[in-house]
């Protein structure tokens, strides 16, 4: 029988069991558990079929017997009768083995296996072969994206990213081998691995035990493969060839009246060809195993804007290498290095002359090489003890570069732009002699890069019907981060009063062809900038009769935050987070579940807000009339009067005045209530709700008026509000408590403000959904998975960031820093996608093609008008502060953009609208196939094709929702609710795959 065939009974497997949504208590994050029973006093013995592990315990009193940390892969397991059975074991799933009946132990084979009685997670596993036959791209979030209730987040941010269950994209965690690879500088990204590399990923989306945290949304957990006792060599190779790829579209501008290109992308030219080799086999047979990949790629991406363009290459390979030991049948190490440093090799164009939207590249810049990513090695032991009682220790470390740059030719120009003619930002014109691929230029002497080391240490004991587990963890985290200014110290913009903007500039009417300059500067100080993380658990899983099993858990975190001095400006101690959770076997025989969940997660504070808060930063902002601009630099020429407001702004932050002493980490509770039926030998289906809260949100406010009134109130006449962080981290409708200069006389106080002074409401984000699934196992040549999830997403903020104004701060958006910026946020939240449909399954139309589907169907986003904040709302000076004073609130916030939900109405008169008014975006509707053709006359061979957006969709996925045109302008932005970003258009990956 040729390799398809072969390999159709453990990818039907892998099919069964990682496209089941469950998940497995009884297990860790690396590896699973098998159990069973049989009479007491049995021995019972597991042998790995490729590895040789084995070990042997005998079966308790109570009839009961379960092996734990049981590395994932295909088992044989024999009673001292010799019967046996053949399971397969999945990454943090338990797998059941019953002796009495043979065909309760379904495990493999063509047909579904059972449910999964004793698990409440709501997780699915899937396995690189099962992977191999769907229509997915190779990354880790298009696999999340097949499991119910997962959104695509970040298209205004330009990221790949998933939202859980509401959750903004900041809020997931990313493991690989048990170790956490999520960028806590952001919170945005993770570390990656080749995809080619990966043996299965865990996609968890709620239900979490006490084991995991550090998460609102959900988990993605990535295993490596491993060598096993047969050497076997896979090569591949992917090639998506621009040729085969259909355009991308434009988003357009009415600024002028008549539709104009805003943002040029139909040129695009994108070539990737991938490749990967895999290395994997015994240097001991059963002792010692090897697995070594590297993979490649020959990306090239042309990116053609207004009058610019762009072409990056990469072809830099990345390296994995595991080594897995088992040292005696009771100890196992394992230690995996992962080399992911990409450099893209840069190029930037000018178009010659007046040429704009051309699709091909003008003069050529001096090249350049960005260096993303670094090194990885994690460490993993597991000892069974006894046969009640095994230990497993992690040890990890991460390096990695940031966007790092050197320094290029025209450093020491300024940063300048022509929009004058009524051009937008996106129609700007590059004017004098800096280097557009260098607009900020960083410290030469520290290096942008983020440092983790990180372990943890699980116990498990078994104690007649309890499954008692503990562990503890420590995280520790350094971001670098170098100071910057803008290229040549400042950055200039030139404007003009034009038709299209009513001749305002600046909220200034001026006379028509008035030329403006806008002049900035920033500078920020370098630093290393740390947290501290710590973790411990405790769990017991107690099998309270035979159909019952409840699970009662309770976790602790210490989330630390430092400054570049090492000071420490945050620090909450003592987060106690409690699980709770129950399976009840409704008919005893595996065929129906009913299950609930119950429990509390926290989220830790990136290392972006210790940069952002804790640092010298300093900037300003001035309008000036000029005559014109030295074409050979850019600067103005003629400067003369002021127009409008400007601002000159420092801040040198005290680490004790920048968070409230009593600050709570931001926290949520779940709720999860399940229903699964196997309704026959082949489909089971299911229902769920869910309902997430958050019970205490964190951001930052950045008003004066507060302490103003709330000194004077209190009788202290020398109170300088100049002696306050420019923001401070509060938790949102609480009192909060600062160390305060009260006196101007430099000694701090804790002091308590009441929250009516602040007026902002509580923090506020409900989620809740009801989830119904089908799942078909393989069986009459297809399989199928059906997820339908009716949802909603509601309150006053998205979360850690803010997906509408593409504002990556996470943790510190701009929601909270005045009660004008919450007013009118109540409603459906940007990550509201009430209904999702996914369909995915295969089709073995014969013995050697294999046909794939995948379709999603999900409804619009709200859309809500976004404006300017009118600084009549904001309340005088006091007596002897300047209106032009950063430090007091008028002129603080009337440097913010169209962030508010302000918006002018057709008089021009700033009216209160609110989140959700403007309706709903349209349905996005994709659909990918694929084929895979295993020919019998070459064995080990696969090639084949995937079609990803079949139909070429073409629905907005981000739009523009800011309704004011201009500050000071009481004209309607034309391009109000105008799609900004579309639907990835349609595109072929050709492959072949190899195994020999």
């Amino acid at each position: 029988m040729h390799i398809f065939k072969r390999r159709l009974i453990p990818v039907a497997v892998s099919a069964a069991m990682a496209l089941s949504f469950s998940g497995q208590v009884l297990a860790n994050s690396t590896s699973g558990s098998i159990y069973g029973t049989e009479k007491a006093g049995t021995e019972i013995t597991y042998v790995n079929k490729n590895t040789g592990a084995k070990r042997t315990l005998t079966v308790a009193e109570n009839g009961k017997f379960r092996f734990s940390n049981v590395q994932p892969g295909v088992y044989t397991v024999t009673n001292s009768d010799g019967e046996s059975r053949t399971i397969q074991v999945s990454i943090s799933q338990g797998t059941v083995v019953n002796f009495d009946n043979v065909e309760v132990v379904r495990v493999l084979g063509n047909r579904l296996k059972q449910i999964d009685v004793t698990n409440s997670e709501s997780s699915t596993v899937f396995t690189l072969d099962s992977l191999n036959l769907l229509p997915v791209s190779r990354d880790i979030v298009n696999v999340a994206l097949l499991t119910p209730g997962t959104n695509q987040g970040g298209d205004n941010f330009g990221r790949n990213l998933p939202s859980f269950g509401g959750a903004s994209i900041a809020e997931n965690g990313y493991y690989i081998d048990g170790f956490d690879v999520t960028d806590l500088r952001e919170l945005l990204g993770f570390a990656t691995l080749p995809f080619e590399a990966v043996s299965q990923v865990e996609v968890k989306r709620g239900g979490l035990k006490a084991e995991y945290g550090r998460s609102l949304g959900g988990i993605t957990n990535t295993i490596t493969r491993s060598g096993t006792n047969e050497w076997e060599v896979d090569a591949s190779v992917y090639y998506r060839p621009n040729s085969l790829r259909a355009s991308r579209t434009n988003s357009l501008d009415f600024t002028s009246g008549s539709p104009e290109i805003n943002t040029f992308r139909s040129e695009d030219e994108i070539d990737n060809l991938d490749y990967s080799v895999t290395v994997a086999g015994p240097i001991i047979e059963d002792k010692l195993f090897i697995m070594a990949n590297i993979s490649g790629q020959k990306y090239e991406f042309n990116n053609y804007a207004f009058n610019t363009s762009r072409r990056t290459e990469i072809d830099s390979p990345a390296y994995v290498a595991e080594i897995d030991w088992n040292i005696t049948d009771n100890h196992r190490l394992g230690a995996t290095y992962i080399n992911n440093e990409e450099e893209e090799d840069i190029t930037d164009f000018t178009n010659i002359g007046d040429e704009v939207n051309i699709g091909r590249h003008g003069e050529a810049s001096e090249p350049f090489v960005r260096t993303n990513g670094g090194d990885i090695f994690i460490a993993n032991y597991t000892g069974y003890l006894t046969d009640q009682l095994s230990l497993r220790v992690m040890y990890g470390q991460l390096e990695s570069a940031i966007d790092q740059v050197p320094l290029l030719e025209g450093g020491d120009c300024p940063r300048a732009f022509d929009t004058t003619g009524g051009r937008t930002f996106g129609q700007r014109l590059t004017i004098g002699c800096w280097n557009p691929s260098q607009s900020l230029i960083d410290d030469p002497t520290v290096a942008r890069r983020d440092e983790r080391v990180g372990w943890r240490s699980d116990i498990e004991y078994t104690l007649d019907n309890h499954l008692i587990r503990a562990g503890y963890e420590i995280q520790e985290y350094d971001s670098y981060d170098p100071g910057r200014i803008w290229t040549g110290g400042v950055y200039y913009r030139y404007f003009d009063a034009h038709p299209n903007f009513s001749n305002i500039v600046n909220g200034v009417e001026l006379p028509e062809g008035t030329v403006v300059v806008r002049t900035r500067t920033t500078e920020s100080e370098s630093g290393n900038f740390s947290l501290e993380n710590t973790a411990w658990y405790l769990e017991d899983t107690w099998n309270f009769n035979e159909t019952m099993q409840l699970y009662i858990g309770l976790r602790g975190e210490t989330f630390k935050n430092l400054d570049a001095n090492g000071k420490v400006f945050l620090e909450s101690d003592s987060l106690i987070a409690p699980r709770f959770g129950f399976t009840w076997d409704v008919n005893g025989d595996s065929s129906a579940k009913l299950y609930s969940t119950l429990g509390r997660y926290y989220i830790p504070v990136a290392t972006n807000t210790n940069i952002r808060a804790t640092r010298i930063e300093q900037s300003s902002e001035y309008f000036n009339i000029v005559t014109g601009w030295d074409p050979a630099t850019g600067a103005p020429i003629g400067l003369g009067e002021q127009v409008g407001s400007g601002f000159d702004d420092i801040q040198i932050p005290n680490p004790e005045t920048i968070a409230d002493t009593e600050l709570s980490p931001m926290f949520q509770d779940e709720l999860i209530v399940g229903y699964e039926q196997q309704i026959s030998e082949d489909w089971t289906v299911g229902i769920k709700g869910m309902f997430r809260t958050i019970k205490d949100g964190m951001d930052d406010y950045c008003g004066t008026q507060p302490f103003i009134d709330w000194a004077a109130d209190n009788g202290h006449t020398n109170f300088d509000p100049h002696s306050l962080s420019g923001c401070i981290l509060v938790n949102p409708g609480r009192d909060v408590s600062l160390a305060i200069d009260l006196n101007n006389d430099g000694n701090l106080s804790v002091n308590s403000i009441p929250a009516s002074y602040f007026e902002l409401p509580q923090y506020k984000r409900d989620y809740y959904a009801l989830e119904l699934t089908a799942e078909k196992a393989f069986a009459d040549n297809w399989n199928m998975n059906f997820s339908y999830v009716f949802s909603r997403s509601y309150g006053n903020a998205e979360g850690y960031v803010n997906s509408t104004l593409a504002q990556e701060d996470a943790g510190i958006t701009q929601d909270f820093d005045h009660p004008l910026f919450v007013a009118g946020s109540n409603g459906p939240l940007p990550n509201d996608k009430t209904h999702q449909i996914k369909v995915f399954g295969t089709y073995e139309l014969n013995d050697e093609v294999r046909l794939g589907m995948n379709v999603s169907a999900v409804s619009g986003i709200p859309l809500s008008c976004n404006g300017f904040l009118p600084p009549s709302l904001l309340p005088d000076p006091p007596e002897g502060i300047s209106p032009s004073d950063t430090t007091y609130d008028r002129a603080n916030f009337s440097r913010y953009g169209a962030s508010s939900f302000f918006c002018s109405d057709e008089n021009g008169d700033p009216v209160l609208t609110n989140r959700g008014d403007e309706g709903r975006a349209p349905w996005t509707i994709t659909m990918d196939v694929n084929v895979n053709y295993s020919p019998e006359f070459v064995e080990g061979l696969t090639i084949g094709a995937r079609v990803f957006n079949l139909l070429n969709a073409n629905k907005g996925t981000a739009f523009n929702q800011v309704g004011d045109q201009a500050r000071g302008n009481p004209n309607r932005n034309p391009n109000f609710l105008q799609p900004t970003v579309f639907q990835t258009p349609r595109r072929v990956e050709l492959f072949a795959r190899y195994t020999f």
